[in-house]
């Protein structure tokens, strides 16, 4: 059995990542991934065209810090078997979100590791919920 599996408990923590983009990584985000939509780096037209109070940071880019978060804890020790998330309230450029996440479950015999996961912003409220399942390897 892998020594680190062996050594979790439920509640553990994941080490917590903080982010904080900015216009230029938006619009190199957006433009790596295809998207146009010009509510990720226009803030003129986001917020006299779509109504929103400042540039919106990218759904998918959140989950992106959610992978990394994952991939960080679990080092060369294991594999991301499942991963889900959803993003429930838009954050804005300005704002630091911080992506982490806790063990809620462990099969120690399969080597299975569940997750939550989760996007909060400064006020503490969980902007984008996940979760997540694990695999470590044996030794």
């Amino acid at each position: 059995m892998n020594t680190r599996l062996k050594s979790l408990a439920v509640g553990n923590t994941l080490q917590e990542r903080q982010h904080t983009p900015t216009n230029v990584s938006l619009f190199l985000y957006n433009a790596a991934i295809w998207n146009a939509h010009r509510i990720h780096y226009d803030e003129a037209y986001t917020t006299s065209v779509e109504k929103h109070p400042g540039v919106v940071i990218d759904g998918p880019l959140q989950g992106d810090w959610l992978v990394q978060v994952l991939t960080d804890w679990l080092l060369e020790d294991g594999e991301l078997a499942t991963f889900e998330y959803s993003n429930r309230r838009a954050s804005y450029l300005g704002e630091t979100l911080t992506a982490g996440g806790k063990v809620t479950a462990i099969d120690l015999e399969s080597g299975i590791v569940n997750l939550e996961i989760f996007i909060r912003n400064e006020k503490f409220e969980i902007v984008t919920p996940g979760n997540a399942t694990v695999r470590f390897f044996k030794p």
